[in-house]
């Protein structure tokens, strides 16, 4: 069983586009019984909140399925109970280590680690642009699940 758990800062855009875009990938593959997919924030200023309206639209108009999601922070227990934590830019692995301190056990990346073109996913919050957050997040969301199945399952 691999466990994921994707993050940003505020859980409403980013990191629950992900979850659902990695989850609807290895529902397609058949393999979902194969992982633990989450997501979660490292601020407080979401907390509690559903998932932007922008995320949802985009979901939507892709065919994702998605469930009633509430924004959450992550917490240091989060390293011990996740294999991956994948935030979706530089920021976000700062603050993840200010929460979990030292990464020992090389668990935390950015999503477009696994690319090609590693580089951060701007936020649409600030950007408004939902569609490349989305074709980013599909990037790397394939990458990532390339990069698992290779190193587990060969």
């Amino acid at each position: 069983m691999t466990r994921i758990l994707f993050i940003c800062l505020g859980n409403i855009c980013r990191s629950p586009m992900a979850e659902y875009v990695f989850k609807d990938i290895i529902t397609k593959k058949g393999i979902q019984n194969q992982f633990i997919i989450k997501s979660a924030a490292t601020s407080n200023e979401e907390i509690g909140n559903g998932m932007h309206y922008g995320t949802r639209k985009k979901l939507d108009e892709m065919g994702i399925q998605y469930g009633r999601h509430i924004a959450r922070k992550m917490t240091i227990q989060d390293y011990n109970n996740y294999d991956y934590l994948i935030g979706m830019e530089e920021s976000n692995v700062r603050n993840i280590l200010r929460i979990v301190g030292q990464d020992e056990e090389n668990k935390i990346f950015r999503l477009l680690d696994f690319s090609n073109n590693p580089r951060d996913i701007a936020d649409p919050w600030y950007t408004e642009n939902f569609d490349k957050t989305y074709e980013d997040i599909i990037e790397g969301c394939e990458g990532l699940l390339q990069y698992i199945l290779k190193k587990e399952y060969n």
